[in-house]
């Protein structure tokens, strides 16, 4: 009789069989694959040009300069650091980010991007503090892309159209360092803003509306369609007036009625005869 490989006794032809089973783990991995019908799924693989990696102990991603046309799928659930810049993205769909709660950092910067969903940025608001979106081909963004955010920004090397909405943005975010130059009127402004920086416009003239420069526009607006209500008006009382007298001319005159003649009035005239 033999010893076993765990103290314990056996035969020899025992043994021997035993010692010819798998280990423990090769036979757990065996019933996995026989689980799941034979089949074991392939590990995730970055696309190509991408890769993981631990950048200051933060889970970062990395996708610069891979050739991209869409937003990756598959980005590690707790990425810290996004890096989508230098690809061919031209927009950025609903909720294209909303698995990564806690994604600090967002570089969409030199890509083609025109288009920017309103919640493109949906489930990000309590962890995204950095957001560049510089070199691109935004001439304005959903004001309600922005909405609840806390970060800050690069907006600029983009064709603004230096509407409402910009400014709007403005209010909510906060604009990287030496960046506010950058914020330039592209072709698609109004022409006397085009070429210019937009920040200095921003800060003396209201484009939604209100305020100085707005508020006159606004109020000449209104002034006009008064006065175009008032005349209209006018107008219509004159062609009533005049559409009823003529219908009153036209009217064929009455003759005027021929009193009766009482018989006291002829006996009178007949006796003074």
């Amino acid at each position: 009789m033999a010893v076993g490989g765990n103290g314990s006794y056996c035969t020899p032809g025992l043994c021997q069989y035993l010692a010819m089973l798998p280990p423990a783990s090769h036979l757990l991995s065996l019933l996995l694959v026989l689980g799941t019908g034979g089949t074991v799924p392939s590990p995730w693989v970055p696309p190509q040009g991408c890769y993981v990696a631990e950048e200051a102990g933060e889970r970062t991603f990395r996708c610069s300069q891979a050739g991209l046309s869409a937003v990756p799928t598959g980005i590690p659930n707790d990425t810290r650091k996004l890096y989508l810049d230098a690809n061919r993205l031209a927009s950025v769909p609903a909720g294209a980010f909303q698995h990564l709660p806690v994604l600090e950092e967002l570089d969409l910067s030199h890509n083609a991007l025109v288009h920017l969903s309103g919640a493109a940025f949906q489930g990000l608001a309590g962890s995204l503090r950095h957001l560049d979106l510089s070199a691109n081909q935004l001439a304005s963004v959903p004001v309600e892309a922005f909405v609840g955010l806390k970060i800050q920004v690069n907006l600029s090397a983009n064709p603004w159209r230096c509407d409402c909405a910009l400014q709007e943005v403005l209010r909510q975010v906060r604009l990287a360092p030496d960046t506010g130059t950058g914020i330039v009127c592209g072709p698609g402004a109004r022409p006397d803003l085009v070429g210019q920086e937009f920040l200095p416009l921003a800060g003396e003239e209201e484009l939604c509306g209100t305020g100085r420069g707005g508020a006159q526009r606004s109020t000449d607006v209104a002034l006009l369609v008064t006065m175009g209500g008032w005349l209209v008006l006018v107008v219509a009382y004159l062609a009533h007036y005049v559409w009823q007298n003529r219908d009153e001319t036209r009217r064929p005159l009455k003759p005027a009625p021929v009193l009766p003649v009482r018989s006291e009035d002829s006996s009178t005239l007949s006796t003074v005869v």
